[in-house]
């Protein structure tokens, strides 16, 4: 039978995987050595990982090339598509933000706002819920820059420990949405292999628990 092929977003969502596919007894040496290798099994050959860009590992999985894949929320909020969502794994935790000049009230006076972000989509999404219109610039590079040189009077971004936003005179306005990495599947392969992926599911989400437990 041919493995379950997981796309695995590459850096540290990738490595919290491989750490949980390691607590569940499955022998990840050949993720662990890759090399410059992007496809490799695991276990005994009944899973497949596959290393790609937190956007293509959607890509991946809704095209059905991969059967499941593990990205970050902030990627399935942007990107969208058509897939399963089953699990928040409990790991690469952080949160989407509104994020402004320090002193500067947003609202003040009348005019529309312009939100610098990467994440125009999200951006748009969250003002939309506020029934506000405003003006979205997408910005590629380090997007704390927008409302520093005037560009914007706010952004919308992932926040982690805030240490960006503050060195470089910025503070949370608003919190939009918490982030963490997420399990999905591709629908066809859910039905057509149903108890395999749902056992594996199972496990994880069993090893999610343990954890949070120990947290607690």
């Amino acid at each position: 039978m041919k493995p379950i092929r997981i796309a695995l977003t590459k850096g540290r969502l990738e490595s919290k995987t491989i750490d949980m596919l390691e607590r569940l007894g499955y022998d990840c040496t050949n993720a662990r050595k890759k090399g410059r290798k992007l496809i490799m099994p695991i276990g005994s050959g009944e899973i497949e990982v596959v290393l790609a860009k937190a956007a293509d590992v959607v890509t991946y999985v809704e095209s059905g090339v991969c059967d499941m894949g593990v990205v970050g929320k902030d990627t399935i909020m942007e990107k969208g598509g058509t897939f399963y969502e089953v699990a928040d794994l409990g790991f690469g935790k952080c949160k989407f933000a509104l994020a402004v000049v320090k002193g500067k009230n947003l609202y003040e006076g009348y005019h529309n706002l312009t939100i610098a972000s990467k994440y125009v989509n999200v951006a748009k999404n969250y003002f939309e819920q506020k029934s506000m219109d405003v003006d979205i610039v997408k910005i590629e590079g380090s997007v704390e820059l927008a409302p520093v040189l005037g560009l914007a009077d706010a952004i919308v971004d992932i926040v982690e420990t805030g240490t960006t936003l503050k060195e470089n005179g910025l503070v949370v306005a608003e919190e939009v949405c918490p982030v963490s990495a997420r399990l999905i599947v591709n629908i066809a392969s859910m039905k057509l292999r149903k108890k395999e992926i749902e056992d594996l599911i199972d496990k994880m989400e069993n090893d999610v628990q343990k954890r949070r437990a120990k947290e607690a």
